[in-house]
C-alpha cells in the first residue's frame, strides 16, 4: 500500500512537472518574434533577385507580397520588410502570427486530459485491485502458521472472485485434513496405549516363567515342558499384536476423496499437453503425444489429471532426459493411457514394489521424494474403478493407466 501511494505521489509530480514546464517554454516562444523565419524568406527572394533569377511568391509560407519602392516609403495593411538590392528599394510584406495562445491552450486542454486518465486510472487500480489485495495479502502467511478458522468473505470482484473462492477453498481443505490428522493421531495413540496394555500382560506371564527356569523351581520335565508351551503361546499372543500394528499402518492413511463422474479422454490431455509442452521443450526432452480418437471415460478428470501427472514426473526425474511420449490403445472395454520413457534403470526384481507406500528404488540417486507418488496413482486409480501397472520394454519405462469407458 505504501509503495503505490509513493508511486501515485510520483506520477502526480512527473505530470505536474511536465505541465509547468511546457507552459513556460511555450509562453516564451509566445513572446515576441522568436526565430522570425520571414526574414530567412526575404533574405532566399533578394538573392535571386539580385542574380536576375526567377520566383514564385507560392513557394513562401511568409512572404504574401515583392514590389518596388518607386515612389518612395509608403504604409501598408500588412507588415513588411524594407531592402535596398542593386540600388533599388524593395518592399517585401510578410504574414507571421507570433501569438501561440491558441497551441499553448490546445496542449493544456490535451495534457489535462491525458493527466485525468492516468489519475483515473490509478485509482481505478487502488480500489479494483491494491485495496482488495491489501485486505488478504496476509491470509497465505495464516494458512501457512496453522489459522484455518477465519474464512474469507465471497467476493463478486472479477479480479479476485476465483482467487478468493479458490484460498477458502484451500482453507477448508487444510482445515478438513488437519481434522483427519488430529483424528489419526488420537486413533494411533489410542491404539499405542491399548496394545502396550495388552502387551504388558503376556511379557510379565514370559517373564515371570523365564526367572523360574533361571532359578531352577521347576524339576519335572513335564512341568518344565508345559511352561515352554506356555512361553510360545504368549509369544504367538505378542506376534498377533504386531500383526495387527503392521496392518494398520499399512492401511489408507491418506484418506484421498474422489468424486467419480464421466470426461472424455481428449479433456484430461489437453490439460497436460498444456502443462507439460512447454516445460519438457525448456528441459530439451522430446515430448510426443500419440494420435487417440476421443472417448468418454469414468472417473475424476481433475484425479486423473494428478495420476498423469505424477508418472510423467516421475519419467523426468528418474529417465534419462531424452524422450517421453504418451500412448494410447483400447483394450477390454478399457481405454489404457501409456506413459514411456527413455533410459529406464530400474531392475525387473524392483518392479513389483514401485507402487507399494514409502518405498524407492535404488535408481533414485540424490532425487528427493516420499515413495508415495506411484502409491497414491494406485490408490486414486482403483477409487475411480480403474488400475495402473508398469513394465520395462527395451529398457524403457512404460507406466500404464487404465480406464473404465462410461
Amino acid at each position: 500500500m505504501k509503495s503505490y501511494i509513493k508511486l501515485t505521489i510520483a506520477v502526480i509530480a512527473i505530470l505536474a512537472l511536465i505541465f509547468t514546464g511546457a507552459n513556460l517554454i511555450l509562453h516564451n516562444e509566445n513572446k515576441g518574434d522568436s526565430g522570425r523565419p520571414y526574414r530567412v524568406e526575404a533574405e532566399r527572394i533578394s538573392a535571386k533577385i539580385e542574380r536576375g533569377e526567377d520566383y514564385s511568391i507560392d513557394d513562401y509560407s511568409y512572404i504574401t507580397n515583392v514590389e518596388i519602392q518607386e515612389n518612395g516609403f509608403h504604409g501598408g495593411e500588412s507588415d513588411y520588410l524594407i531592402k535596398e538590392i542593386n540600388g533599388k528599394l524593395y518592399r517585401f510584406d510578410y504574414f507571421y502570427n507570433t501569438d501561440k495562445s491558441a497551441a499553448i491552450t490546445s496542449f493544456n486542454i490535451c495534457f489535462g486530459v491525458t493527466a485525468a486518465f492516468v489519475l483515473l486510472l490509478l485509482l481505478i487500480l487502488f480500489i479494483k485491485i491494491i485495496r482488495p489485495f491489501e485486505k488478504i495479502r496476509f491470509y497465505p502467511t495464516e494458512l501457512a502458521k496453522g489459522n484455518l478458522t477465519a474464512p474469507l468473505k465471497e467476493s463478486k470482484d472479477k479480479y479476485f472472485g476465483k482467487f478468493l473462492w479458490g484460498l477458502d477453498l484451500l482453507r477448508e481443505r487444510l482445515e478438513s485434513q488437519k481434522s483427519a490428522e488430529l483424528a489419526l493421531q488420537k486413533e494411533n495413540k489410542t491404539m499405542v496405549l491399548s496394545l502396550s496394555h495388552d502387551i504388558k500382560t503376556p511379557l510379565g506371564v514370559i517373564e515371570l516363567y523365564a526367572k523360574a527356569l533361571e532359578k531352577g523351581l521347576y524339576k519335572d520335565e513335564q512341568k518344565k515342558l508345559e511352561v515352554a508351551r506356555n512361553i510360545n503361546g504368549k509369544c504367538e499372543e505378542i506376534r498377533g499384536y504386531v500383526d495387527g500394528i503392521v496392518k494398520a499402518s499399512s492401511g489408507d492413511f491418506l484418506n484421498l476423496e474422489v468424486n467419480n463422474g464421466e470426461f472424455y479422454l481428449s479433456a484430461l490431455i489437453e490439460n497436460i499437453k498444456a502443462f507439460y509442452t512447454d516445460k519438457l521443450s525448456l528441459l530439451k526432452i522430446d515430448f510426443v503425444i500419440d494420435s487417440f480418437s476421443d472417448c468418454l471415460i469414468s472417473g475424476d478428470l481433475e484425479r486423473s489429471i494428478e495420476v498423469l501427472q505424477n508418472i510423467i514426473e516421475n519419467a523426468v526425474k528418474y529417465g534419462d532426459g531424452k524422450s517421453i511420449s504418451i500412448l494410447f490403445e483400447k483394450e477390454d472395454g478399457c481405454q489404457l493411457v501409456r506413459i514411456r520413457n527413455s533410459g529406464c534403470a530400474l531392475s525387473e526384481n524392483e518392479l513389483p514394489h514401485i507402487f507399494d507406500s514409502f518405498w524407492r528404488g535404488s535408481n533414485t540417486g540424490s532425487n528427493s521424494g516420499s515413495g508415495l507418488g506411484l502409491y497414491i496413482c494406485r490408490a486414486l486409480m482403483r477409487k475411480m474403478n480403474g488400475d495402473i501397472f508398469a513394465e520395462i520394454k527395451n529398457n524403457d519405462m512404460v507406466v500404464t493407466a487404465v480406464f473404465a469407458f462410461a
